[in-house]
């Protein structure tokens, strides 16, 4: 059995190390649909962004529908200092979380941690915590454009 439990394990590594490549990859190419490729169909994300600019006050989007509509709105809006520095991430094989940290090597990026319940090969859940920087763009309204 122990075999098997490692051969399972590496396929869920292999599934966390192609979604963090791939999302930030198809985030900074502004790509709704490559984005959306990577969630379940009922995914669920957390993020104050949802509540900012689907001008609602729940922060959760969920399923595809709701999704793709978040993901065109950020492809339209995001602003120049949502940057995409990073240094790795932690998994537990199920889970995976990063930092991308306010201070980068080319000046002050918007600072958040991702956290994402990979299954079956699909983001399940996705939380965004925002860090101080970030959250005054959202403040002074910057996805305006």
């Amino acid at each position: 059995m122990q075999p098997h439990a490692l051969a399972g394990q590496e396929l869920a590594n292999e599934d966390i190390e192609r979604i963090y490549m791939q999302w930030d990859d198809a985030l900074s190419r502004n790509d709704p649909d490559a984005l959306l490729a990577l969630y379940a169909p009922d995914a669920v994300l957390e993020s104050p962004v949802v509540s900012h600019l689907l001008e609602r006050d729940e922060g959760i989007c969920r399923g595809h529908e709701e999704l793709r509509r978040l993901f065109e709105i950020l492809a339209a809006r995001k602003p120049d200092v949502r940057k995409y520095h990073r240094a790795g991430y932690f998994t537990d094989g199920h889970t995976v979380i990063w930092e991308y940290p306010r201070s980068g090597p080319e000046g002050d990026q918007m600072d958040f941690v991702e956290v994402m319940e990979i299954a079956r090969g699909l983001i399940q859940k996705h939380r965004v915590y925002w860090g101080w920087f970030g959250f005054n763009v959202l403040k002074k309204d910057r996805y305006r454009r």
